[in-house]
């Protein structure tokens, strides 16, 4: 089953609304949002040929203002069932993209405080490896409260507080063209959540009020030390 399809399925009356997108009670199933290319530095579509393999990227997606990541893990990433929401609610995850089936995206909010790239500074980061006796390489780990999620699986939570795994973006991938879209999400979303807590900033950053606006058309996909000036590890 190709990934628009499953996003399709796994939809329970996904579809836009007049705020956006539909968001379920319980937020566990895959929700369709609007299909967006990504576009690389320099407003070109991006090519999977030329993403890095450990590199980190960051885009915006399903909203304005919402972050999240981009990796190529170098290796194919296979699906996973079963998943859980905070709530309890299963749910599964249709693994990576690509000629390799490598490429993931991953919600950038942890599931915790909901630290998140900024163009500060990001608590949030991917962690390549370091060397051959690097037991905590290929996950990403936000340095907040110590939350470490696990890409090769769905944004399963490895270690600390967080609740639930890193909501993640369904993605597809157009071979003939070789761009890459954002179409939806799978897991534990928790935008309204972001938009509340965050609302006092996200006022001056967004001071149209559309820090919620649904995206549409292009993003642009930036490496993560382009992003934010500061990019904390732990």
């Amino acid at each position: 089953m190709d990934r628009r399809r499953f996003v399709k399925t796994c939809s329970v009356g996904a579809g836009l609304m007049a705020g956006g997108a539909m968001l379920l009670a319980d937020h566990a199933y895959a929700r369709d949002y609007r299909r967006v290319r990504l576009l690389d530095e320099t407003a070109h579509p991006l090519r999977l040929a030329d993403l890095s393999v450990g590199a980190q990227y960051v885009f915006h997606y399903p909203f304005a203002a919402t972050p999240c990541f981009l990796l190529d893990l170098g290796r194919p990433v296979p699906g996973r069932n079963g998943l859980r929401t905070e709530a309890g609610r299963a749910y599964d995850w249709p693994g990576g993209v690509g000629p390799a089936a490598s490429v993931v995206a991953y919600s950038a909010i942890c599931a915790h405080k909901m630290a998140h790239p900024t163009r500060t500074v990001s608590y949030i980061a991917y962690r390549p490896s370091r060397g051959d006796d690097d037991p905590e390489a290929g996950v990403i780990s936000c340095c907040a409260e110590n939350s470490v999620y696990d890409p090769l699986a769905g944004g399963a939570v490895l270690s600390g507080p967080a609740p639930q795994p890193l909501a993640a973006i369904v993605l597809e991938h157009d071979a003939g063209r070789d761009e890459l879209y954002a179409v939806g999400t799978v897991g534990g979303e928790q935008f309204q959540r972001f938009f509340s807590e965050f609302a006092a900033r996200l006022s001056l950053e967004y001071p149209n009020g559309n820090a919620d606006e649904p995206l549409a058309g292009d993003v642009v996909a930036y490496r993560l030390e382009n992003f934010s000036a500061n990019v904390l590890t732990c």
